[in-house]
């Protein structure tokens, strides 16, 4: 009996356990003997671009085995690289001369914007592709919801540092993430208490204020989030009166990158990704610059960013990484589709993959948050989930 095929793919930002998921999944679904598993790299870019029509195209395609995947859950990164390709609306002019004599077959969603699933279909059968087991955030995870609703079988697993994919706790690369911030806060507070200034730490956090506020909580320092503005004079005078209490004299604040003040209009920067994400222009320089202004204080400003998605994972996004991986391949087994592995409530289990019109998950302000101290809230976790709130 000929094996069936999965097809895997690692989408948007690159974050520590993705690794770990490929190896798990190439594991399990080897092991039965019953499945093969092909890796797409690149992200979707590789079921856009791929030219196929004489076999697989190894620029874009990769079969996956026991032995090309025995160490990859070591490193961090991804295997089999990644992109923010988003097959339904992509730019026909930056589209390889083997699809242009295609375009004209394919629908026009804005003037020199394509749908390419169409394309993205005939590439999964011509690769004899069954089930594909797509690894991203909301990004990624909105057109594994596309491809869904065609009828071809998609299986999700939530990774983003922001932690704020819809119906789970937890999402791969949030622990590691939260660990190399804690350590980065708490090794530059001697740089920050030496030259007795405000330190000023900008992390991820574009819509949810998830990877701050943790921080904040372990820390045991001062945060703001995307989902409530503060007020510019509030915030400054805290952090001022806070730095003269200390013995050390110095003080410190954590802002999510979509953190703003009352009546301040975020700038973004740079052309819009495949998502419709521009840049944004960072909200800790900005705060730096009012700081001085209106206080007279120093400051230093650290950006907490890409450092911490670089390097191999921590235990606890290893472990999670792996069962959500057996989880998808359970899944996968059962004839799953349109299903993303989870937890909630504290626990394992797959949901139906979120909805993209509900967009991110966000900081439920009024009980994790303390507006009027810029401080995550402690109290009331009795029967909370470990993550201290339960998905939506």
């Amino acid at each position: 009996m000929a094996k069936k095929r999965i097809g895997i793919l690692t989408g948007g930002g690159d974050v520590p356990g993705l690794n770990a998921v490929i190896k798990s999944v190439v594991y399990g679904a080897t092991g039965t003997g019953d499945y093969e598993v092909v890796g797409i790299r690149r992200g979707w870019m590789g079921l856009t671009h791929a030219n196929i029509e004489n076999g697989a195209d190894p620029e874009f395609v990769m079969p996956l085995d026991r032995e090309n995947t025995r160490r990859i859950d070591r490193t961090g990164g991804t295997f089999l690289h990644t992109s923010r390709t988003k097959p339904s609306r992509i730019r026909a002019d930056q589209l390889p001369d083997h699809v242009q004599s295609r375009l004209g077959a394919l629908k026009e969603v804005d003037p020199g914007i394509v749908d390419m699933t169409p394309i993205v279909l005939e590439n999964l059968q011509r690769l004899g592709i069954e089930s594909l087991l797509t690894i991203g955030g909301d990004d990624t995870l909105s057109y594994s919801s596309v491809l869904h609703n065609t009828g071809f079988p998609v299986i999700g697993v939530p990774k983003t540092m922001d932690n704020d994919v819809r119906g789970t706790e937890y999402c791969i690369g949030f622990s590691t993430a939260l660990t190399r911030a804690v350590d980065a806060v708490r090794r530059q507070r001697t740089t920050i208490g030496s030259h007795e200034r405000i330190g000023i730490f900008r992390i991820f956090g574009r819509d949810a204020g998830f990877t701050a506020l943790y921080t904040a909580y372990v820390g045991s320092i001062r945060c703001c989030i995307p989902e409530c503005p503060f007020e510019l004079d509030d915030l400054i005078n805290v952090l001022v009166t806070d730095k003269k209490n200390n013995p050390s004299r110095y003080s410190v604040i954590v802002l999510s990158e979509g953190a703003t003040w009352v009546g301040r209009q975020t700038e973004e920067h740079g052309e819009a990704d495949a998502y419709g994400h521009r840049k944004k222009v960072s909200v800790a320089e900005a705060f730096s610059d009012e700081v001085k202004h209106r206080s007279g204080e120093e400051t230093i400003v650290s950006d907490l960013t890409y450092d911490l998605r670089s390097g191999s994972p921590d235990f606890l996004d290893k472990m999670i990484a792996y069962t959500f991986a057996a989880m998808a391949v359970e899944c996968i087994a059962d004839g799953g589709s349109g299903r993303m592995m989870a937890i909630r409530n504290g626990c394992y289990d797959d949901i139906e993959i979120p909805d993209p019109a509900l967009g991110p998950r966000r900081v439920d302000v009024e009980t994790m948050y303390n507006r009027a101290r810029f401080r995550p809230n402690y109290h009331g976790k009795q029967k909370m989930p470990v993550f201290l709130t339960r998905a939506e």
